[in-house]
């Protein structure tokens, strides 16, 4: 299969589908991250330029650990719009990879370029099979299907139609976010107040935010402050009840890391059988 997960930004995937997508690659799928924006406007301290270059060898270093392509349009941060040239270039976009799921944002979000880039998503479904509409690229014979990412807004809130158990992957998905040092040590910490411990081994463990080797009770995992293994352990006991349905009691009770997805109106509709094809693990 092809999964092709698009974020508006160079670690939007990183952080909320990392995890499924190295079982996707495991299990001998071609997955391809599609970042809208270069990354230009998310530092403090470097030019924009000098913020998109070192950016870009991030991602790079992303997409040799997954084993997978990255592609990063060149659209500055926080200038993204869905307007009617940028559709077309994600109709191409799609359609030249041809994925059997899309993973994307919610169009509600906090972020312009996440609700721009989820808003360009749902405009490209369902011309993704009309020959007429960008007519150099061969239309696909079916729309994919598209799920939404996990978010905390609550106006519609986020539904987690499938769930899934990244236990054995919560390291990796660390370690891909880790990749975005001039995202996860510098300019997020900057930009919400925050002080990063200077060894590499101490900065690693404040990334995580928890020990994730043992098990911790979803009522104290909801009590934690912060931590990129923070939030996969925040999902889990979010949607504790979800996994238990899909896992069954002994398994899902036990679930500490959990990524989630909505399944999106835009695309095709998926059966219950076609969720067993696109998530077989």
């Amino acid at each position: 299969m092809k999964i092709l997960m698009i974020g508006a930004h160079q670690d939007d995937n990183e952080f909320c589908c990392g995890g499924i997508a190295h079982k996707y690659v495991k299990a001998g799928h071609t997955v391809k991250f599609l970042s809208m924006c270069n990354g230009n406007g998310g530092h403090h301290i470097m030019t924009p330029k000098e913020t998109s270059e070192r950016r870009a060898k991030e991602s790079l270093e992303v997409a040799r650990f997954l084993g997978i392509e990255y592609e990063v349009w060149d659209i500055d941060d926080c200038t993204l719009m869905p307007d009617l040239p940028t559709r077309m270039k994600l109709i191409s976009c799609i359609r030249e990879f041809c994925p059997d799921l899309v993973i994307a944002h919610r169009p509600n979000d906090y972020h312009a370029d996440h609700r721009a880039s989820a808003q360009l998503v749902q405009d490209a479904s369902y011309l993704l099979i009309v020959p007429h509409t960008c007519p150099e690229v061969p239309a696909m014979k079916k729309m994919p299907v598209i799920m939404y990412n996990e978010d905390h807004f609550t106006n519609p809130p986020f539904r987690a139609d499938v769930i899934f158990d990244i236990d054995d992957e919560i390291e990796n998905k660390i370690y891909i976010a880790s990749l975005n040092e001039s995202q996860v040590y510098e300019w997020l910490p900057y930009t919400d107040g925050e002080e990063v411990p200077v060894g590499n081994e101490e900065r690693y463990e404040w990334l995580k935010g928890m020990d994730t080797s043992t098990f911790v009770s979803d009522e104290e995992v909801m009590q934690y402050q912060r931590g990129y293994a923070v939030d996969s352990a925040k999902t889990a006991a979010r949607f504790r009840e979800k996994l238990i349905q899909k896992y069954g009691v002994e398994r899902g009770s036990r679930v500490r890391f959990a990524e989630a997805f909505e399944i999106c109106e835009y695309g095709t509709q998926p059966d219950e059988r076609i969720i067993k094809e696109l998530f077989s693990f």
